[in-house]
């Protein structure tokens, strides 16, 4: 070349030059175009790789990088064949749901968070028993009385006070003077100073009385503070339920389940049945198996129901209209006003 510059114009030499430089780029893009992937470009494959792997926060896919994009058929993980891509009903799962399992909002065995009105269903409970105090419908320690007329089905008792302390039933002394009758209850009426065997009697129903309480407010709650204790419209499945303070019903309430379900109510306080408000048992329950712990006082509004055993620490009063299916075992007294107990069968 430098022989031939000597020789030739320089215009000639200028444009040997320039077309020995053109000849040289081209050969450089076409090194670059062939060079297969990977070759001396590490870096440019690692990322392909990395954005292969990464999956589409949208989809859960795996998505190429802009220049995967642009592959053609030869390409050898086709986007249409990747096993790990979703269906089209996986895409439409949401992520938190796990497989195979229900919407909560679509189970109705159990009730939703937000559903305040039912309470969680609870392990198998057994009946407190009652002892010899389950033969009244009333037993008191210090005194029952009445404004009549009121309706007890069943036996009325007060021990260690003496008959002198059942008031408003007018009685009637059986000639064995071992119980009275009276025209307001559906059974017969004892105390503590009738003749024998009524006063051992009493004595071992008494007792039988402090032990059921002991029991029935002792027994570990599966449900505590439920309603902060307003429990008022709220339907609830059988267990154990306690409060710390009082309890207040002041609209209806509903107890659900079979004849050997067992609900337990702990009251650290007092409880309130608010007048009209109903205590409602279905599915099969039966009084017998409710049982209502209380240790301050009972009181059972105008014309309200309630149902099942409260075992009252103190008094137990039920106002004009009252109901109740059920006993009151109080370790005070019993106080009734126009009202009707309905002793159930024995549990």
């Amino acid at each position: 070349m430098s022989m031939m510059s000597s020789r030739l114009p320089v215009s000639v030499l200028v444009a040997l030059f320039a077309l020995a430089a053109c000849s040289d780029s081209t050969e450089l893009d076409d090194g670059a175009s062939t060079r297969p992937a990977g070759d001396g470009n590490v870096t440019a494959d690692r990322a392909r790789a990395t954005d292969a792997a990464a999956p589409d926060a949208a989809t859960g896919t795996a998505v190429g990088s802009a220049s995967d994009a642009g592959r053609g058929a030869n390409d050898a993980s086709p986007a249409n064949t990747d096993g790990a891509k979703p269906s089209s009903t996986d895409a439409a799962k949401p992520s938190s749901q796990p497989d195979g399992a229900s919407p909560a909002s679509t189970d109705g065995a159990s009730p939703t968070a937000t559903d305040a009105s039912v309470s969680e269903p609870v392990t198998t409970v057994m009946p407190v028993n009652l002892g010899a105090a389950g033969n009244y419908a009333i037993l008191a320690k210090t005194a029952v009385s009445t404004v009549p007329p009121s309706a007890v089905t069943g036996d009325v008792a007060v021990s260690p006070a003496a008959a002198s302390y059942i008031t408003g039933f007018s009685l009637t002394a059986d000639s064995s003077n071992v119980f009275s009758t009276a025209a307001q209850v559906t059974g017969k009426v004892y105390a503590a100073d009738y003749a024998t065997p009524t006063p051992v009697n009493l004595t071992s129903a008494i007792g039988a009385m402090g032990l059921a309480f002991t029991d029935a407010s002792g027994r570990a709650p599966n449900k505590t503070e439920l309603g902060a204790g307003n429990i008022g419209g709220l339907t609830l499945a059988p267990g154990v339920y306690k409060w710390s303070s009082g309890l207040l019903i002041p609209t209806d309430v509903t107890l659900v389940g079979d004849a050997n379900a067992v609900w337990i109510f702990q009251v650290a306080q007092g409880l309130t049945v608010s007048s009209g408000a109903k205590v409602v048992l279905t599915g099969g329950a039966v009084p017998a198996h409710v049982f209502w712990s209380v240790a301050g006082t009972v009181d059972v509004g105008t014309t309200a129901h309630l149902e099942g055993i409260v075992l009252g620490q103190t008094n137990i009063t039920l106002r004009s209209g009252a109901s109740i299916n059920g006993r009151l075992l109080a370790q005070t007294a019993v106080t009734l006003d126009a009202s009707k107990v309905v002793a159930p069968a024995a549990n």
